[in-house]
């Protein structure tokens, strides 16, 4: 992941539109140009963290950094407004539960482009953004497939459903199986992180639960087959719905 540091890189890239995934402030820094940055980011819809200086030097491996991180974006996000105006009906998103790893998210992407997704959605904080790691793991999907970045995904569920979209959690304890869902109507599929799933907030949320039934003594799958399997059962209800 390429990185920016100092007060007047970041300022500069704020100010030239430069695609960047998140800007990270030290902790108690302030002032005029702090406060330019501020104000750049919130324009440009630029998600702002406030971190341990600890953190801001590993980040910046060494290079002065006047407490200011940068860290750029593959391609820029768009709002869930925006998305939802350009999915085509029946609209069928894909959102993600704070899922981590790069290449997760990328395959994720890459999956959904595939079977037909209208877009992505991803939480701002504890999940991956649009690096270019992403970019690689989706070779070439960011390039056509619209995401969604928000600052709270259980509002952002409540704004796709009043959109008339119908959401569907997946949790490997659920007791309906996928292939039981009318995958045709206009959908949002939610899938969560790695390890732990969907948060209770986010599950609550949901109108309904579903599983994918497994054989074994391990039940939970990657998060990127979990959304392959769903997505193309989806895409397979409509593509038979049309024939």
């Amino acid at each position: 992941m390429d990185r920016l540091t100092g007060v007047h890189a970041v300022r500069e890239a704020l100010r030239a539109g430069r695609p960047l995934d998140r800007v990270v402030i030290a902790r108690g820094r302030h002032g005029e140009r702090i406060a330019e940055i501020l104000r750049l980011a919130r324009s440009r819809g630029v998600p702002v963290r406030f971190e341990r200086r600890e953190l801001l030097d590993r980040m910046a491996g060494g290079t002065h950094h006047q407490g200011v991180v940068a860290l750029t974006a593959a391609e820029t996000t768009v709002a869930l407004e925006d998305l939802l105006a350009r999915a085509s009906p029946p609209g069928l998103l894909v959102l993600l539960d704070g899922v981590e790893d790069p290449r997760n998210l990328g395959a994720v992407i890459r999956t959904a482009l595939a079977a037909g997704a209208s877009g992505v959605v991803i939480p701002e904080r504890r999940a991956a953004g649009l690096t270019e790691a992403v970019a690689q793991a989706a070779a070439g999907a960011l390039s056509y497939l619209p995401v969604a970045r928000v600052t709270n995904l259980a509002a952002a569920i409540e704004r796709i459903q009043a959109a008339g979209y119908w959401v569907v959690g997946f949790d490997e304890k659920a007791e309906r199986p996928y292939t039981a869902l009318d995958l045709t109507r206009p959908v949002a599929l939610v899938f969560g992180g790695e390890g732990r799933g969907l948060r209770e907030l986010t599950r609550r949320r949901c109108d309904e639960l579903a599983a994918i039934p497994t054989v074994g003594p391990i039940r939970s799958l990657n998060v990127s087959v979990a959304a392959g399997v769903v997505l193309f059962e989806a895409l397979r209800q409509r593509q038979t719905q049309r024939s």
